[in-house]
This record gives structure tokens, sequence and C-alpha cells, in this order.
């Protein structure tokens, strides 16, 4: 089993004597606590970037400190250091790498380009990562079925 099914049996154990509605009810009310209790942690969040991205882009930045750049034209930086050369093209948010590409967060590579240019890296990211698209995604509320509060 996978880890949401075996989470959902977990959640669900004192529940599987009840009625269908009474069981309904039950996986309702845990739905709408935990979309509450995400939205709260989204909200908190202090930086431009979701927790989890925040830490994929953290080492990123280290390593781009040991990089070189070069710039080719207004937009189109060569970056040498490292393992691997990436030619970046800050206006279409790629890198010969891939990395920045596929993962739509800057690579070490992008970093040091947007470095040169003056461009703040968080422009770069996409803005499914960020802060105010996670709380976006939350900011709906679920209410329990036949709750009078939200009726007209």
């Amino acid at each position: 089993m996978t880890n949401m099914v075996e989470s959902l049996n977990n959640m669900l154990v004192n529940a599987r004597d009840f009625l269908y509605v009474a069981l309904l009810d039950v996986i309702q009310e845990k739905m709408s606590k935990w979309w509450n209790n995400t939205r709260i942690l989204a909200m908190a969040i202090t930086a431009p970037l979701t927790s989890s991205q925040e830490s994929e882009f953290r080492p990123r930045f280290v390593q781009s400190n040991s990089r070189h750049t070069l710039q080719l034209n207004p937009v189109i930086y060569h970056v040498e250091g490292g393992e691997l050369e990436g030619v970046v093209d800050i206006f279409n948010k790629t890198c010969t790498c891939k990395e920045f590409d596929i993962d739509k967060l800057p690579c070490v590579h992008a970093i040091v380009a947007a470095h040169h240019a003056h461009v703040s890296v968080y422009n770069l990211v996409s803005p499914y990562y960020t802060k105010e698209y996670y709380v976006l995604a939350y900011s709906k509320t679920i209410y329990m079925v036949g709750s009078q509060s939200h009726q007209g």
C-alpha cells in the first residue's frame, strides 16, 4: 500500500464501523482540519518560497560562490567552474545543464548569472514555488455539509 492509503486507513481506524454518512462526516472533518492547518503553516512562512523549495535552493547558493561568468549579451551568460559549465538565458529562464529548465528553480549557473545581471534569483523561480501561490492554493474554506455558517 502507498503511504497515502496507509495514512487514510490509520485516520479512519476508529470510524470504520460507522454508517457511510457518518464515515463521510469523519473524512470531511479530517480534511477540513488538515486544509486549515496547512493554510496556517503556509501563511506563517517568512521566506519568498515554500519551505521545501528554500531547502533545495540554499545549497545552490553555496555552490554558486565558486563559479565565474562571462556575459555574452544582455541576457545570456556563460558560467564556468564546478563539474559542468552552463549557458544561461535569463530572459527565457533556461540553462544548457537543463536543471533550470526542468525544475523551474534556478540552477547554480542561473544563480551566478542572475547575480552578475543584478536580477533577483527569486524573479527566476516558477511562481508555483512561492509562498503567495502556496497560500492561495489553500485560501478557500472546506465547510461541513449542513453547516449553516456558509448558507445564504
